[in-house]
């Protein structure tokens, strides 16, 4: 309900509708609902094309957010190229020793991991693993 007033009164293709959306699909996601939330992040990533660009940290972040998803249903060969995409944009938002880009590589390195492809994961968990401790410091919770 609260999403139809939203719509309402800022449009369907406003950025906070955009994050509402992608909020609602993170709880369907969390409950399992993944053929639920799917849809819900392609409309994200519609809104964010239209208003933001394909270039945008936002972006970035909804398309780890469906790879996510896509990974826990073990669709691996749809979610790896979004992960890979992802990283792509925030490696030139944000940069490679940002704590958002080891998150990433993280999420990558779990698809690998869940894969089998050990070796491919690896240097991914180390590389995430040395930004956290650079940027967070090493007794950080996230380390």
């Amino acid at each position: 309900r609260s999403l139809e007033i939203r719509k309402k009164a800022l449009g369907e293709d406003h950025p906070d509708i955009a994050a509402s959306l992608n909020n609602l699909a993170g709880l369907l996601n969390a409950q399992g609902r993944y053929a639920d939330a799917e849809p819900l992040y392609r409309r994200v990533m519609v809104i964010l094309e239209t208003r933001v660009g394909q270039d945008h940290p936002k972006y970035a972040s909804t398309l780890n957010n469906l790879a996510g998803s896509l990974s826990a249903q073990g669709r691996y060969a749809d979610a790896e190229p979004l992960y890979q995409r992802s990283l792509e944009i925030q490696t030139k938002a944000l940069g490679e020793d940002h704590p958002d880009f080891a998150t990433l590589l993280n999420n990558l390195a779990e698809l690998l991991k869940d894969q089998g492809r050990y070796t491919g994961a690896e240097p991914l968990y180390q590389r995430s693993l040395e930004i956290r401790k650079k940027a967070l410091g090493e007794d950080h919770p996230d380390v």
